[in-house]
């Protein structure tokens, strides 16, 4: 600011309260208005993640955008008069975490299994349902469990389930692909020994050809159970809340989402932000999972959302196709392991053949949507990208940037061709809870290189991370997975595969923000972006590894505003400058 010369008409103190208007006008020294904060957060060790991975100790926020980020004695030019100064007190901050795969956070309706861990619990667990029930009362659990996190690694068996309900239907919901069914489930739906599995679906028979009561995939469509109840704004902004703390402040949701359809929490979506109550950056798929292209044309008809409609608070990213199914159902190109493999003839269940795929997934494109395609197998991985690489010779840039959900299980000889054709990957912690499970169904082997991390990183690919969620909801957790390899249960699997701390932090802020085609408004502490980020009891960075699986944020903030504080934590708060 430059000095003032009073004429000799005017007093010192007009001449004073001048300067201190211009003062006021202009922040703290000779920062512009402009550059004076809504808030200035100090005394941290700020992860920037930015492309240097910086580290620095300060930062400004102004309507809802950081500012400027740096050392404190810099930081400090933009405190005003109004100015919120919060002190950290030495903790960690990071840029809003993401989940790059959410389908919900779990709890909700249905009987919870989720802290079960050995079918005697489960079947107390049960028992307790059943006595509360009326006769003939279908019970049915929510999907928050895998049999992988029990002391026996297996499924509840048919006649288990028949113990403790041998009057009243039972379904346990597995995830979103698999269901196990009691007798009295079975006779609700006529499912017998005769019954044939449908295509894409298998009905699990025992060495002696008895059911099991296990249903994989379409061979769910033969119940036909209760709808959710309506996902409303109650519910919403309950999930916004667990997430929030979390330190999540950005979500993905490839086409199922908490049993309602995307164009229905779109429109709740919109509803909230319009009454100030969002919490939560959405990027919206739609559920394509269909064979043929006027299939696609009827969901797109029906949806009515256009492809990269939104806005910073929810957008309209594209959609989520399918080719094989979950862990039972991956598609393989070796047989799956004995005696899952049936004297080496089953390979998987494949959902659709490749022509199937390329008919919907060209029908998609032809009208300007993004494809991401859900693989778990090797050989579906092969007919995905047998027919991307058909398009793409096709039409040049038609699949550059489409992405692969999972990839499971990848060969080290597909990496090139997912390479070349331009696509991004986005991977989940299957095998934390999953492990001794896959090692049964696949051999330890193949077991030992599910979720090639390491190998994709060192591509050059920016893998996006998330949860498939409700199973391993908190991001720390599967950072820890990523950067061990450790599982819930059998120990350590591939540790060829770890990655760095830094790059497993990338895969939940930059990675994401940069598939998301979002870069230049999220996923690190920069200025101009927006001011979503997390406060961390501890350093991620050096905290000793088996603590990470536990890291909750003490806060977090979208757009500069705080959506969630842990009661226990305070930080010293003061207006104007102090110091």
């Amino acid at each position: 600011m430059h000095a003032l010369k009073s004429p000799g008409s005017l007093s010192n103190a007009i001449v004073a309260v001048a300067v201190a208007g211009i003062v006021s006008a202009c922040g703290s020294d000779d920062v512009p208005q402009a550059e004076v904060a809504d808030a200035v957060y100090t005394n941290a060790k700020v992860l920037t993640v930015d492309g240097s991975n910086s580290v620095t100790q300060a930062f400004a926020v102004k309507d809802g955008r950081f500012l400027a980020v740096g050392e404190s004695a810099d930081i400090r030019k933009h405190i005003g008069a109004n100015t919120t100064v919060v002190d950290f007190g030495g903790r960690t901050v990071v840029p809003g975490l993401s989940d790059g795969h959410i389908h919900d956070v779990g709890g909700g309706p249905g009987i919870d299994l989720s802290q079960t861990r050995s079918i005697a619990e489960m079947l107390a667990t049960l028992s307790m349902a059943v006595a509360k029930a009326k006769p003939g009362d279908l019970l049915i659990s929510n999907p928050d469990w895998y049999h992988g996190q029990l002391n026996e690694r297996r499924m509840p068996t048919r006649s288990e389930l028949d113990s403790v309900a041998p009057g009243n239907p039972v379904v346990l919901l597995r995830g979103g692909l698999t269901a196990v069914l009691n007798s009295a489930a079975l006779q609700k739906w006529n499912i017998t020994e005769s019954t044939q599995s449908p295509p894409g679906g298998l009905i699990e028979k025992d060495a002696n050809g008895k059911l099991t009561g296990v249903l994989i995939n379409a061979a769910k469509n033969l119940m036909s159970l209760p709808p959710d109840p309506p996902f409303d704004a109650t519910r919403m902004q309950a999930l916004q809340q667990k997430l929030n703390a979390l330190g999540i402040t950005s979500v993905r949701v490839p086409g199922a989402f908490t049993g309602t359809s995307v164009p229905a929490a779109y429109k709740l979506i919109r509803q909230l932000q319009s009454e100030g109550k969002l919490t939560l950056r959405f990027d919206l798929l739609l559920d394509s999972r269909v064979s043929s292209a006027q299939e696609v044309r009827n969901i797109m008809a029906s949806a009515g959302l256009a492809p990269e409609s939104g806005d910073e608070w929810a957008r309209i990213w594209g959609v989520k196709t399918y080719v094989d199914g979950g862990f039972e159902g991956g598609f393989m190109t070796e047989p799956f392991a004995e005696p899952h493999g049936h004297d080496g003839t089953y390979f998987g269940l494949p959902l659709v053949t490749g022509e199937q795929h390329e008919a919907v997934a060209g029908e998609w494109a032809r009208n300007k949507y993004r494809v991401a395609v859900h693989v778990v197998g090797d050989a579906a991985l092969d007919q995905v990208l047998t027919s991307w690489e058909k398009m793409e010779r096709a039409a040049p840039g038609t699949v550059k940037d489409w992405v692969i959900e999972h990839a499971l299980v990848a060969r080290p000889d597909q990496i090139p061709r997912i390479k070349a054709l331009g696509v991004k990957l986005s991977m989940q912690p299957h095998l934390y809870y999953a492990a001794p499970i896959l090692s049964n169904l696949w051999g330890r082997q193949r077991a030992e290189t599910v979720t090639r991390t390491r190998e994709f990183v060192e591509a050059g690919f920016k893998v996006m991370g998330g949860s498939d969620s409700p199973l391993v909801l908190n991001p720390f957790l599967t950072m820890y997975h990523f950067v061990v390899r450790d599982t819930i249960n059998d120990g350590i699997y591939g540790t060829q595969e770890r990655i760095s701390r830094t790059d497993a932090l990338r895969m939940f802020t930059i990675n994401y923000a940069e598939l998301n085609h979002e870069a230049a408004d999220k996923g690190s502490i920069e200025r101009g972006k927006l001011a979503d980020f997390a406060v961390l009891p501890n350093d991620y960075m050096t905290m000793p590894e088996e603590g990470i699986k536990h890291l909750a944020p003490v806060a977090t903030y979208v757009g500069g505003r705080q959506v969630y504080r842990s009661n226990s934590v305070t930080f010293g708060q003061h207006i104007g400058r102090k110091y």
